[in-house]
């Protein structure tokens, strides 16, 4: 694969903005590379943080679930740019306030609402069964508003799980399901 120049990037970045409505075949070539540098460099970073976390626990740092759950969605925002989504909001607050929509994103013509579980080992259950059914109704909720403020409705939507979750062998595992339940 050939190395992307500086024109085929800003197409990218001004893509990824949205300052363009299709982006040209090299920008996703060059976004893909990107992403997968990216998502590359913060599965490295996360090692690192994970051994260092085992030997010293900071005093007065933020809860530890509150850690692994912002780890966790930065994780699946690279993972999934990596796969071709166009992600367009992250923890997107709801206006009625039940939370927040953690990913929103394109994957080809479909908009997913895609909710993102962190978690310490993969022994916990399977992220599809993680969503409770209040959350799905909050998360179908948030995103009935979201889709009201679009000017013009998407053709289909969907609702996809990613559970992320880190083990002490094989590093971090990242697991996507699509369409994990209706709305």
């Amino acid at each position: 694969m050939a190395v992307p120049d500086c024109q085929t990037l800003n197409v990218a970045f001004a893509a990824v903005r949205g300052r363009t409505r299709t982006p040209s075949p090299e920008s996703r070539t060059a976004m893909s590379l990107f992403a997968r540098l990216i998502y590359g460099a913060l599965v490295w970073k996360e090692r690192q943080r994970a051994q260092a976390t085992h030997q010293r626990k900071q005093a007065g740092a933020p809860a530890a679930h509150i850690v692994t759950g912002k780890r966790g969605e930065t994780l699946a925002y690279w993972y999934l740019r990596q796969a071709g989504y166009t992600l367009v909001g992250r923890n997107r607050p709801s206006q009625w306030g039940g939370g927040e929509l953690d990913l929103i994103g394109w994957d080809g013509p479909v908009l997913a609402f895609i909710e993102v579980k962190a978690r310490h080992s993969s022994e916990v259950a399977p992220a599809e069964d993680a969503v409770t059914h209040k959350q799905r109704r909050r998360i179908a909720k948030a995103a009935e508003a979201y889709l009201r403020k679009l000017p013009t409705p998407p053709q289909s939507y969907r609702f996809d799980v990613i559970n992320v979750f880190w083990d002490q062998e094989a590093g971090c595992q990242v697991r996507l399901v699509k369409d994990a339940f209706r709305g």
